[in-house]
């Protein structure tokens, strides 16, 4: 029988979600297939998520990941607005 993870807590659960967002944002505002209003929305949820001091270092590069993308993102958002 597998042996079953332990569930992650809801702090890296948000990061993955932030992460996998960013390229989607990104390629929307590209592609325009994503307002601009849908795409700051996204983004609000990713800062949000990132709004916050981690101990675990896997944690802390995937924060710091995620505020490299935020902060391409604000960009193309500020040219698109």
């Amino acid at each position: 029988m597998p042996k079953q993870l332990p569930p992650s807590p809801p702090e890296i659960s948000r990061l993955r979600a932030a992460a996998a967002l960013i390229p989607i944002i990104e390629a929307g505002l590209a592609d325009s297939r994503l307002s601009v209003d849908r795409a700051a929305y996204m983004a609000a949820f990713c800062e949000w998520t990132v709004d916050q001091s981690f101990d675990d270092p896997s944690m802390a590069k995937l924060a710091e990941t995620v505020g490299s993308g935020l902060n391409r993102i604000k960009m193309a958002l500020s040219s698109v607005a």
